[in-house]
C-alpha cells in the first residue's frame, strides 16, 4: 500500500508541476475571478485527462508494473483512486466552466475580460495549429460536456458496490469511449503552447497510451494473449463451507503459474470474468485448480450451473503474492476462502522444500472435518506448523494469539489472505506490537 501511496501522489505531484512550470501566466495577471477561472481550467483539463490516461492505462492489466506496484491487486487499487480523483477533477473542471456565466447571469458576478499571456506566439508552427484549431473548439465543448456527463456516471456506477457485477463490467467499458472524446477535448482546447513547454512530451505520451488503452477496451482486446480455454474435469463440493473445487484442464497455451497468483475465469459470458485465487501448484500437465465459495449473486448460483465438461476461458496468472522473501521464516494467515493460496503453497513446498520454517494459522467460521484433515495432511506434506482456530471453539484470532504461537514473530514475513477488515486490523496490530511494515505481505481482493 505503501507504494502505491507513493506512485500516487509523486504522479499528481509531478503532473502538476509539470503544468505549473509550462504555463506563462504571471501571477500579477491573477487579479480577479475570470482571470483565475481561465489558469484553473487548464489545469484541471491537464490533470484530469493525464489521471484518466493512466487509470486506462492500468485497467488492461500490464503485467509489466506488477513487481514495481505491488501486483495486479495493488494496480486494480491505484486504478480505483485514479478513478475518485479523475471524478473529482472532471467535476471541478466543469463547475469552474459553467457556474461564473450563471453566476454573472444572477447578477452575483461581474464579467471581467481576461487573455491569456502568449508564451510562444514567434513560432509559426503554433500559430499554423492554433488556427487549426480554432474552428472545431464550438465542437470540442460539447462532446467534452456529454463525455463528461457519461463519465461522472460510469466512475459513480464504479462506486456503488450494490451494482450489479454483470452490468459493471459491461457499462464500465464505455469509460473508454469517454476518454477518446475527453482526449479530442484537451487537444482542442488546452493552450497550444502548452506542447512545446516542459509539460507537452509526457503529456502527449500519456494521451497517446490511454487512447490505445481505451481502444483495447472498446474491441475487447485486454489480455488477449494471456487468455486460454479450459474444461472443467472435476467437481467436488463443501457443503458445510459454501464451497467448491474445481479442476480445469487448459488446452490452449499456459505459461505456468507460481503458488499464490490469481486468474480471472469466465464462466459465463453474461457474466464476465471473476478473479479466483489457484488453488494448486503448476506442474506442467496443463491442470489448474480453483476453490469457489458462494459470496455473491452470482458464485451462490456455480454450483448448480457448472458440470464436468463446462468450458471455461481462464485469463492470467496474476499477482505477486508469492511468498519470496529473504528471511527464513514466514507466518500465514488464512481466513475463510483465503486459505486457497496456501494451499497451493503446501502442495508446491511437498515437491520442492525451500527450508524456511512455516507457521499457518487458519481462522474459520465453520469447522469441516473432511476439509480440515486434508489440510492437515497438506501441511505435513510441507513441514508447515498448522494451527486451525474455529471461532465457536477457540475465539476469535488476532495478534497476541500470533505472537503467542511464534515467539519469533519479529523476525518473521507475515503472509495475509483473507477478509480485507481482518487483514487490515491484524496488520495495524502487528505493526503496532513491532512488525517492521515491509514484513506484512497482504492481498488487495477488490476489484471495483
Amino acid at each position: 500500500m505503501r507504494t502505491i501511496r507513493r506512485v500516487f501522489w509523486t504522479y499528481l505531484l509531478l503532473l502538476s508541476a509539470a503544468w505549473w512550470l509550462s504555463d506563462p501566466t504571471p501571477m500579477a495577471d491573477l487579479t480577479h475571478v475570470f482571470a483565475w477561472r481561465a489558469v484553473l481550467l487548464q489545469y484541471t483539463g491537464v490533470l484530469g485527462i493525464g489521471v484518466m490516461a493512466l487509470a486506462l492505462v492500468l485497467a488492461v492489466r500490464p503485467v509489466v508494473f506488477e513487481p514495481w506496484l505491488g501486483g495486479l491487486d495493488k494496480m486494480y487499487r491505484l486504478h480505483k483512486w485514479l478513478g475518485i480523483t479523475a471524478l473529482a477533477l472532471s467535476v471541478a473542471h466543469w463547475l469552474l466552466a459553467v457556474l461564473p456565466g450563471h453566476l454573472v447571469g444572477l447578477g452575483w458576478l461581474r464579467r471581467q475580460a481576461y487573455s491569456a499571456s502568449p508564451l510562444h506566439t514567434e513560432l509559426p508552427a503554433l500559430e499554423w495549429l492554433q488556427q487549426a484549431l480554432r474552428g472545431q473548439r464550438g465542437m470540442a465543448v460539447m462532446v467534452g460536456e456529454w463525455a463528461f456527463y457519461l463519465a461522472v456516471l460510469m466512475m459513480l456506477l464504479a462506486l456503488v458496490r450494490y451494482f450489479p457485477y454483470r452490468y459493471f463490467f459491461k457499462v464500465h467499458r464505455l469509460l473508454a469511449a469517454a476518454f477518446l472524446a475527453l482526449a479530442w477535448h484537451a487537444v482542442v482546447l488546452m493552450r497550444v503552447d502548452y506542447w512545446v513547454s516542459g509539460l507537452g512530451p509526457p503529456l502527449a505520451l500519456l494521451m497517446v497510451a490511454g487512447s490505445i488503452a481505451a481502444v483495447r477496451v472498446l474491441l475487447r482486446r485486454v489480455a488477449a494473449g494471456r487468455k486460454a480455454v479450459g474444461e472443467i474435469t472435476r467437481i467436488s463440493h463443501h457443503e458445510a463451507l459454501q464451497t467448491m473445487e474445481l479442476t480445469v484442464a487448459i488446452k490452449g497455451r499456459w505459461a505456468g503459474h507460481q503458488a499464490g497468483q490469481f486468474a480471472f475465469v469466465t464462466f459465463h459470458t453474461t457474466e464476465g470474468a471473476h478473479p479466483f485465487t489457484i488453488a494448486s501448484p503448476w506442474t506442467g500437465d496443463g491442470n489448474i485448480g480453483f476453490r469457489v465459495k458462494a459470496l455473491g449473486d452470482y458464485t451462490s448460483t456455480l454450483a448448480h450451473r457448472l458440470q464436468v465438461g463446462s468450458v471455461v476461458q481462464v485469463e492470467g496468472p496474476y499477482g505477486q503474492f508469492t511468498f519470496e522473501g529473504t528471511r527464513p521464516r514466514q507466518i500465514w494467515v488464512a481466513g475463510g476462502i483465503g486459505i486457497t493460496p496456501f494451499i497451493a503453497r503446501m502442495q508446491a513446498l511437498a515437491h520442492a522444500p525451500d527450508g524456511k520454517a512455516i507457521d499457518l494459522f487458519h481462522a474459520t467460521k465453520v469447522h469441516d472435518a473432511h476439509a480440515i484433515g486434508q489440510l492437515e495432511r497438506d501441511a505435513q506434506a510441507a513441514g508447515v506448523r498448522l494451527h486451525v482456530l474455529w471461532d465457536e471453539r477457540d475465539g476469535l484470532l488476532d495478534a497476541q494469539r500470533i505472537a503467542a504461537g511464534v515467539p519469533q514473530w519479529r523476525e518473521a514475513d507475515v503472509w495475509f489472505c483473507g477478509p480485507a477488515a481482518f487483514g487490515q486490523a491484524l496488520r495495524r496490530d502487528l505493526l503496532t506490537l513491532g512488525l517492521p511494515a515491509d514484513q506484512f505481505h497482504l492481498e488487495l481482493f477488490e476489484m471495483r
